[in-house]
Order: structure tokens, then sequence, then C-alpha cells
């Protein structure tokens, strides 16, 4: 009698295998399990926030001092001003390390992406990467990967420097801001153990695994240094339009505060969920609880995803016939059995 699944803990030949389940079912849980997980933090985050740290009839309230026009209006100009900043520079990465491909196709591919990531944020990363490596002729997708991890390294090195430099006058300094130093300091660990790794040749042994060991090789540091550049103008440009939006909702975060933990808000919006919502509301009122009330400021953050989630539905409509035939590609690839592109690293800015 066949089956698909493999030994278990009864068989009596010990020269077997054991095994905890069959392929078929350790498949399924691969591809259930990742799908499944944004959905469980979100409901259970969002469960946490307005069935137990505040009651949802408060929000209306807690909205009382907000100029919700001038609010509504920030945040939709913020998310499409990201959109289209966020889509140049991985163009600009992808036309100087791969190939001189046309700006509008990689923006339409951006956008395209955007329809699907309110359905799903990994599918939307297979579209894009996908969808990019479709447009070259002279890169594999593994590279094509490679390539569009390029801004968020050098986001991450801005976001870094931020929060190092925000954090002495921070009141309280240290001592008072552990949630910031402890930011900081396993950053700086991760970066000089990346540095470490590069330059001993370590990094490259891993890429060559993966076929793209050259790449290292193709780029040089002083090439990553306007890409550094961008993002620092980007990264004044953020917590202006965030302190803005924050201060057209009654919340009168202090500069400062801003500067040094909008990069902590961002590696918590790095945790798997459902367009962010619950981890940006317990993360926001979390880091920000002494300049508003529990309630203002969960109301801010549920506001900030919900014109978020609105304006990926805005945008990607924009390219929806292009968004199904990505999301088409990507399906036929898995049927295929053929690997389905994911990014090396995620940027929280790019949700």
């Amino acid at each position: 009698m066949n089956s698909q699944c493999e030994t278990g803990p009864f068989d009596r030949n010990p020269k077997r295998k054991l095994a905890l389940c069959c392929p078929a079912v350790k498949r399924v849980l691969n591809s259930i399990g990742p799908q499944l997980l944004p959905w469980s933090i979100s409901i259970g985050a969002m469960i946490y926030v307005f069935g137990y740290k505040i009651d949802w009839q408060s929000i209306p309230e807690a909205t009382a001092n907000a100029n919700l026009p001038l609010f509504i209006a920030i945040t939709v100009f913020d998310k499409f001003s990201f959109f289209v900043v966020w889509g140049l520079i991985q163009a600009a990465a992808i036309r100087q390390f791969i190939e001189r491909i046309p700006i509008r196709k990689i923006m339409a591919v951006k956008g395209a992406s955007e329809l699907v990531r309110t359905v799903n944020n990994s599918l939307a990363d297979a579209s894009f990467l996908l969808g990019v490596a479709q447009l070259v002729r002279s890169a594999t997708v593994a590279r094509v990967v490679a390539i569009a991890s390029i801004p968020f390294v050098t986001h991450f090195i801005v976001l870094l420097l931020q929060a190092s430099i925000a954090l002495p006058f921070l009141e309280g300094g240290v001592e008072d801001n552990r949630d910031v130093a402890i930011l900081v300091m396993v950053s700086w660990i991760l970066t000089i153990a990346a540095t470490v790794a590069v330059r001993m040749g370590y990094l490259r042994i891993a890429l060559d695994r993966l076929g793209i060991g050259g790449w290292i090789d193709s780029v040089k540091p002083r090439e990553l240094l306007p890409y550094v550049g961008w993002f620092a103008v980007f990264g004044v440009y953020d917590v202006m339009i965030q302190g803005l939006a924050a201060r057209s909702f009654g919340l009168e975060i202090e500069w400062i505060a801003l500067i040094a933990r909008i990069p902590v808000m961002y590696v918590a919006l790095l945790i798997p969920s459902l367009g962010n919502f619950g981890t940006r509301e317990i993360a926001f009122a979390t880091l920000f609880e002494e300049y508003g009330s529990h309630e203002a400021l969960y109301a801010f953050a549920l506001w900030t995803n919900t014109i978020f989630l609105a304006m990926h539905v805005i945008i990607g409509s924009l390219f929806i016939s292009k968004a199904i035939a990505l999301v088409k590609e990507v399906r036929n690839a898995r049927k295929q059995g053929q690997p389905v592109p994911s990014p090396i690293l995620r940027d929280a800015i790019d949700p």
C-alpha cells in the first residue's frame, strides 16, 4: 500500500529515518503558515488594543481635537510621496547595477504590487521582484533580489545614524530611553558583524551558494553613498511629515522624540502583520505615550493604517491589469514548482 507519508515512530525498521509528518503535510504547512501568521498577529494585536486597552467607542472622542481633513490630506500626501520616492530609488538601483530599464516600467510594476499588498505582503513582494526580473535580460532573479536590497541596507544605515545622533538629546538620556539605546547598540553590533563578514569574505561565500557571488564585487561602497544621501534627505522629510500629521491630530510630539523613536517604530513594523494593523497601534502608543492619551495615540495609528490601506488600493487600481498579470505569473510559478522570489530584507516604510 502506497502512502505519501514517511515512516513514523512505530516503524520497526531501525535503518529507516524517523519523520514527524509526510511531505504533503509539510508542503501544506509551509504554504499556509506564512499566510496565516500576519492575520494571527494583527487579529491578536487588535483584540488586545480595542478589547483590552481601550474601547472602540472611545475612538470618536479621541479624535475630537483632531483636524481630520488636514490630517487626511497630510497622510495621503505622505503615502503617495513615499510610494514615488521609494519607487524611484529602487529604480535607480536596478538601472545602475543591472540594466537601464525605463523608469516608467519599473514604476508600473511597483504600482501594480501596491494593489496586491492590500491582500498579502509576501505575494506583493514576489509580484514586484518577478515583474522586474521579467523586464531585465541580463540578470537572474537572484541578482534582482540582491540589487533590490540596496535601498533597504542604505536606509537602515541612515536610520541607525539618526537614532544614534538623537539619543543623547532625549530627555533623561540613555537611562530613560532604553528602547532607543538597545536598538542603537544591537544595530551597531549587526552592522560591524556584517562589515567583518564582507571583509573576511564570508558574505561572498554565502552569496556564491545563491549564484550571485559576483554581485558583491560589482558594488563598490562609494557607489552606495548617493543612496545614503537620498535617504538622509528623505529622513528629514519623514520626521517633518509625521510631526505635522501628529500635530494635525492634536498630538504635540517633540521633534527630537520623533527623530529618535521613528527608527524604533519601523523595527516594530517589521513584525509580520496585515497592513501593520495592530502592530502600528501598539508601537506608536508605547513609544509616544507621554504625548497623549492611549485613546488618541491608538486612534492616530488606526486612522493612519486605514488611509494607507485605501492608498494601496487607489494607487494599485491605476495598474490593475498589470497587477492581475503579476499575480498570475507568481501563481503559475508556484504551480510549476519554481522558486518564487522574496526580498532578502524588508523596509517598514515600504509596507
